[in-house]
């Protein structure tokens, strides 16, 4: 398409009107058949007009517009030339123009100077098919007033947008907010809901002269939309001028002046660059929310100021606890600006006494009802005006909900739908859509209507005035959701959501009493929550001791000593509270600290494909959609993804087969996670957290960037290059078309969920609709590598599955708990589960275990009893006893352990637990102060000891090793320098890998359980008088025996405390011996069982070590008495050592 002057365009047209007499019959049979709907036309003029070089492409959104356009022109100039036959039915009689070059007749179009160029069609023939010149030229005429239409459009909506920017309130004070930053370096900016400041402060800065502006959000969805929205205003909606950068996904680019981005990334920006040199102005925003990054972020930059004094600092809030903020930066200006809110009514309707349920009873629904009944009676269908209902919790929203679509199918005037984090994005997106006409929406929302989401046609708000929020107990180390009163600034803006279109009614179901009793504003989110990311991120970046960080207000001093206590006990700290090596890596990981261990010991031992979908898994929310826990067809679809090894593995196992329908061509991914209750966003975000952790493994030297392979032939590199361009270009034309969802009209009956067979429907209708989020995923990933690891994966060894367990195992520590003693007996739904700090834990309804527990119990047939056993199962002997290592723990009305693998009880317990206790001869131990372990044989129980003290010198300084020399290699990079070669060869991590599998299949019986209080208070011996250590040659490798000088006995290590656990017997327990003959030289003596150990490693004829030696597996020891004699089997041919019980069961086998 192109531009002529209008002079040529009348000399085209009257040579066209010379040709129109002289047609020829076959020109003339192609006008009477002329059809402007016939599919084959359009598809021809498409093919003409519509290249993807023009204007408008075929198959585009602006393409179906234009046709929509088209035809409304042709039943225009149908009606117009009709109704000038009526009133003149003669012929025209053309008069001579006063103007050679002028036209006979005028036509409106001579208005628009430009017109269509585009190839020559004369003579043009499709298939079958004569596009005449006359139907091409009024072609041209109808695209000519389209595209005039559509710019006097885009005018109109340009000359609003600027009435609209001026009608805002915060547009008067643009002026004041600049002269103000150029007198001071902090101004803190105040302004109510929709006073403009988020969109409008960022440009006026821009026009001030300011080139490098940034802005955080506290959310992610946030830093897009405000960056669409300034962008959109600054007339640089598709231009690089205005941008953002969040996790995943940039539109940064060099040319970019303001920059959207969240307060996490600017921390890890800080964490680089200190001074923040690519900044001039930092803006704030939604300070009075107090999250904990952005509490930090205030303490960062106001100890960053004084060294940056050409840094401009705004501080953006709600009119909340302004003085707070000026007076945290040595009390800086306020500039307030009003809100734009209409007039909103406040309705007290308190609840009378007998209606308050207990605490065990749901929420009565009736309140609510009947505020639906009173907007009933009072305002007619045809005011328009939705219903948004703030509660709880989930809980709470399914208990109204039920009621209220009763009600509405009643009435027939409300569609109610749910609105929580936990539903899909496709129920979430609902509450945007519109209601048909006489029908009101009632949305039923947690808090996260309150701030992160504003949904237009609000004119009523039932505000219950009560909220969950996420609270940490140090004491109990778990995460607790609660109910609590909301504050005073919460219900303020609760009530602010009914007043943003129009006058709305605000309904309290609270006493007024009840609001003035109410806390002025929400507790910091620094005081409710864990703070181990944010200690070690502190540690990293040295700005001091967390104890005395300044924060704008201080969290509790027994969450920070937690915090540390928890970073000491991961390793990431050592006793002096410096980082250690794993630490210092942990830090430069933007993960949660059991994730980032889980990472760096997976590529330790070349497990990193596995350990990257699982970390990734484990940092998103769960895929399973809510309601898909009650539907038997998605629990039947997903029942060969689940694992009995625990959730992680039933997540990775989901993902893999994700991943392989994604890659088979004709594989529909929406409708495969349909039928299994899954979400497909969450797979989507755990694809881009596996890239960005795998991206973080390379850059520190951790994992070996893998190279893209290039197709082979030429032929499949013309293919692979074509669908990469389809794929941009559908990306493009996504983003052209506005990117986003298009409203719809809710149905009357909805249910708040989609089913099957909805969601069937839509995707029916969206059958030529662009998967944006498929098309990302395929231009973001190379989809041959991840099918490649996911079916790698799947193939994965009983050995890297022991290993991988290990690995994920240690990653959790110490979260960890023990089954009850009798939940053998209990039904699913009452297993009971101990940790170290919490008692009567469950299985959350999600977990694995909670529908097969009994993969967690000790087999009957695999325990052994022994002498004196209580019958009651408690002291049962077994060599599979497992625990269960749990990603999270949460209380809501119980507590759970989330996200749980069993692993080993034994095994793991001496390879991980940072402290174990023993007792004379080593066959009673205790795991940190709180489980006890009995082994029956106390040889085997020295020989466990021995070899897990050595397999875990081995791991740490390996692990020590390889992280030092990642770090060296990183500063030889940067400096240019040649690369050492790895200090841990392959060879060493084979032989460690060998050894710790062995290790694990040791098949020992022993007891478990847990202590009781006043057991764990009188465990220790306490501190002995003689000072000496015994001689114990070879016992403990090289370690050398000190006396504790708390616990009483022998410090071996940092971890392993020797002979300090009390025993009735500890009087004699040294003295008992039994006869044992030794292995190798026949010595044959009474021994206590450390005398048997310590001349077995000094005995002039054991095999020395050589060769290998550390890489052979100590065979499990025999326990020998004075009563076997060699026997030989006449059935086998076997020659054994046998008391004469055991040849009676030898015996007894070959009946």
């Amino acid at each position: 398409m192109g531009c002529r002057t209008r002079e040529e365009r009348d000399r085209g047209d009257r040579d066209r009107g010379d040709r129109h007499h002289h047609r020829a019959p076959r020109e003339e049979e192609a006008l009477e058949k002329w059809d402007w709907k016939c599919p084959e036309t359009r598809r021809l003029l498409e093919d003409v007009f519509f290249r993807d070089e023009d204007y408008i492409r075929r198959g585009s959104e602006e393409c179906q517009k234009f046709w929509a356009f088209f035809e409304r022109l042709q039943r225009f100039q149908h009606l117009k030339a009709s109704r000038k036959e009526e009133k003149d039915p003669g012929h025209p009689k053309h008069g001579i123009p006063a103007l050679a070059d002028l036209p006979r007749t005028y036509d409106p179009r001579y208005r628009i100077n430009l017109s269509i160029l585009g190839p020559d069609t004369r003579g043009r023939q499709g298939p079958g098919r004569w596009l005449p010149p006359e139907k091409v030229s009024e072609f041209r005429r109808a695209l000519l007033h389209y595209l005039d239409f559509e710019q006097k459009q885009a005018f109109g909506r340009l000359a609003k947008l600027q009435r609209e920017r001026a009608a805002l309130p915060i547009a008067q004070y643009g002026n004041r907010i600049l002269q103000t930053l150029k007198e001071h370096q902090v101004v803190v900016v105040a302004g109510d809901t929709g006073c403009g400041k988020s969109t409008q402060v960022p440009q006026y800065l821009l026009a001030a002269g300011f080139s490098h502006v940034a802005c955080t959000q506290p959310r992610r969805i946030a830093c897009i939309s405000l960056a669409k929205r300034v962008g959109f205003e600054s007339l640089s909606q598709y231009g690089s001028q205005v941008g953002y950068q969040i996790r995943f996904e940039s539109t940064r680019s060099a040319a970019t002046r303001i920059v959207f981005l969240t307060v996490g990334l600017l921390l890890r920006q800080i964490q680089r660059e200190p001074g923040l040199p690519q900044y001039q102005v930092l803006i704030v925003d939604e300070v009075h929310e107090r999250h904990l990054h952005n509490d930090f972020l205030l303490g960062v930059l106001r100890r960053l100021l004084p060294r940056r004094p050409d840094l401009k600092v705004i501080l953006m809030s709600a009119t909340i606890n302004i003085s707070l903020f000026s007076s945290y930066f040595s009390h800086a200006p306020v500039v307030q600006v009003p809100g734009r809110l209409f007039p909103i009514t406040v309705v007290y309707q308190p609840q009378e006494a007998e209606q308050t349920a207990s605490k065990s009873e749901k929420l009565d629904p009736r309140p609510f009802l009947r505020v639906l009944e009173a907007i009933d009676n009072k305002y007619p269908p045809e005011e328009r005006g939705d219903l948004l209902v703030f509660l709880s919790g989930m809980a709470e929203i399914s208990t109204v909900l039920d009621a209220a679509q009763a009600y509405a199918s009643l009435t027939q005037r409300w569609v109610v739908l749910p609105l929580h984090s936990a539903l899909s994005v496709a129920d979430q997106d609902k509450v945007f859509d519109v209601a048909p006409a006489g029908v009101r929406k009632c949305i039923l929302s947690t808090n996260i209507a309150e701030t992160s989401v504003t949904i237009d046609g609000i004119r009523f708000v039932v505000d219950s005035g009560k909220v969950k929020e996420m609270s940490y107990d140090p004491q109990a180390k778990l995460q607790r959701l609660q109910e609590f009163w909301i504050s005073q600034a919460s219900a303020e803006q609760r009530k602010g959501r009914a007043g943003r279109t129009g006058p709305g009614v605000c309904y309290r179901l609270y006493a007024e009493s009840d609001y003035d009793a109410l806390a002025p504003y929400p507790v910091p989110e620094i005081r409710r929550v864990a703070l181990d990311s944010l200690v070690l991120q502190m540690k990293s970046m040295s700005v001091g001791d967390p104890r005395t960080f300044p924060f704008i207000e201080p969290p509790p001093p027994a969450s920070l000593e937690t915090a540390i206590l928890y970073l000491r006990d991961q390793g990431a700290l050592d006793s002096s509270e410096a980082l250690t090596p794993i630490g210092s890596l942990l830090a430069q990981l933007p993960v949660d600290v059991v994730i980032g261990k889980m990472l760096i010991l997976g590529s330790m031992f070349s497990l990193a494909e596995p350990v990257l979908t699982i970390a990734a898994a484990l940092s998103v929310q769960s895929p399973f959609t809510r309601s898909a826990q009650s539907s038997l067809d998605c629990a039947t679809a997903r029942r060969p993804l689940e694992s009995d090894q625990g959730d992680p593995f039933t997540l990775f196992n989901v993902f893999n087969a994700w991943v392989q329908v994604k890659s088979e061509r004709s594989g529909n991914s929406r409708k495969w996670c349909r039928r299994r209750g899954v979400e497909e966003h969450r797979l989507y975000e755990m694809a881009n957290l596996r890239r960005q952790f795998k991206e973080l493994l390379e850059d520190h030297g951790l994992l070996s960037g893998a190279q893209v392979a290039a197709p082979a032939d030429s032929y499949s590199r013309l293919q692979w290059r074509r669908e990469r361009r389809a794929l941009h270009q559908l990306k493009r034309q996504h983003e052209e078309e506005g990117g986003g969802r298009r409203r719809k009209v809710l149905r009357l009956q909805e249910d708040g969920c989609s089913s099957d067979e909805d969601r069937e429907g839509s995707a029916s209708q969206r059958a030529d609709s662009v998967d944006i989020q498929d098309v990302k995923f395929k231009l973001r990933h190379n989809l041959d590598q991840l099918q490649a690891a996911a079916s790698s994966a799947q193939d994965l060894t009983r050995d890297q599955l022991a290993l991988l367990k290990l690995v994920l195992g240690r990653g959790l520590y110490p979260q960890l708990a023990v089954p009850d003693a009798f939940n053998s007996g209990r039904k699913d739904s009452d297993q009971i589960f101990h940790t170290q700090a919490k008692q009567g834990t469950v299985l959350h309804p999600t977990c694995v275990f909670a529908s097969s527990p009994e993969v967690l119990h000790t087999q009957e047939q695999e325990a052994s009893g022994r002498e004196g056993r209580s019958q009651d199962g408690k002291d049962q002997m077994s060599c599979k006893h497992q625990l269960l290592a749990f990603v999270s723990l949460l209380e809501t009305n119980k507590p759970y352990l989330v996200n749980c693998i069993r692993i080993p009880a034994l095994q793991s317990l001496l390879l991980f637990s940072r402290s174990i206790d023993t007792n004379g001869d080593c066959s009673r131990l205790v795991a940190d102060s709180w489980l006890e372990l009995q082994l029956a044989d106390s040889e085997s129980a020295v020989r466990l000891l021995a070899t897990s003290l050595r397999l875990r010198a081995r791991w740490e300084s390996a692990l020590d090793r390889q992280l030092a020399h990642q770090a060296r290699g990183r500063q030889r990079l940067e400096q240019e320098e040649e690369v050492e070669s790895p200090a841990v060869g392959p060879q060493e991590v084979a032989a460690l890998s060998r050894e710790l599998l062995q290790f694990m299949a040791a098949k020992v019986p022993y007891s478990l359980r847990r202590l009781t209080g006043l057991e764990a208070q009188n465990l220790y011996v306490g501190p002995q008088t003689i000072t000496a250590a015994p001689s114990l040659p070879g016992l403990f490798g090289n370690s050398t025996l000190s006396p504790h000088p708390t616990k009483g006995g022998y410090a071996v290590s940092d971890f392993l405390t020797y002979n300090c656990l009390t025993s009735d017997t500890d009087l004699y327990s040294d003295c008992l011996r039994s006869f044992w003959t030794c292995p190798h030289c026949g010595l044959h003596m009474p021994f206590t069982p450390l005398e048997r150990i310590a001349h077995e490693n000094t005995c002039p004829e054991a095999p020395r070590d050589g060769p290998g030696s550390e890489e052979a597996a100590p065979a499990p020891p025999q326990k020998t008495s004075a009563l076997q004699r060699p026997y030989h089997c006449p059935v086998c041919g076997e020659d054994f050592l046998f008391t004469p019980t055991e040849v009676l069961r030898h015996r007894r086998q070959h009946l």
